[in-house]
């Protein structure tokens, strides 16, 4: 299954600057989901971090990897679309976050994410993040879908 982020876009909520993930590439139902987006300079987060050394933040990292768990979730549930879109997703917690290697602009930082459990509306995922297949970040990521 492949979204581009026009069809992203009728799964969450989030707009520019704010929408985290440009493309699905790989998503299976209640196991995981491949995801990316391209990171460049002319991001609003690089006039304040830091103009002279830009680094995409460890906290916008994070985001993506959630917002890629939230696209698992939401495919992952049997749900119309009208039912889908009375509902959202909220993160509970992010546990064991680590950054091992700076992002800047021009990566492509891909987003892998898996099913580490999932019981009724709560998903716990295993989130991380690479550039160039290097480990970039990692976390453990607990959302629930609720009604908006």
């Amino acid at each position: 299954m492949i979204m581009d982020v026009m069809e992203i876009q009728q799964i969450l909520p989030h707009r520019y600057p704010f929408l985290l993930v440009d493309r699905v590439t790989e998503l299976t139902k209640g196991e995981s989901v491949v995801s990316y987006k391209n990171v460049s300079i002319s991001e609003p987060v690089f006039q304040g971090h830091f103009p002279d050394h830009p680094i995409y933040p460890g906290v916008m990292i994070l985001e993506g990897m959630a917002q890629a768990g939230g696209i698992l979730a939401f495919e992952s549930m049997d749900m119309t679309k009208e039912e889908a879109a009375q509902k959202v997703v909220y993160f509970m917690s992010i546990d064991k976050a680590k950054f091992r290697a700076p992002v800047r602009p021009g990566d492509k930082l891909e987003y892998k994410i898996t099913v580490i459990k999932q019981k009724g509306a709560i998903w716990m995922l295993d989130g991380k993040a690479y550039v160039d297949d290097k480990l970039v970040s990692q976390a453990e990521l607990k959302a629930m879908i609720v009604d908006k």
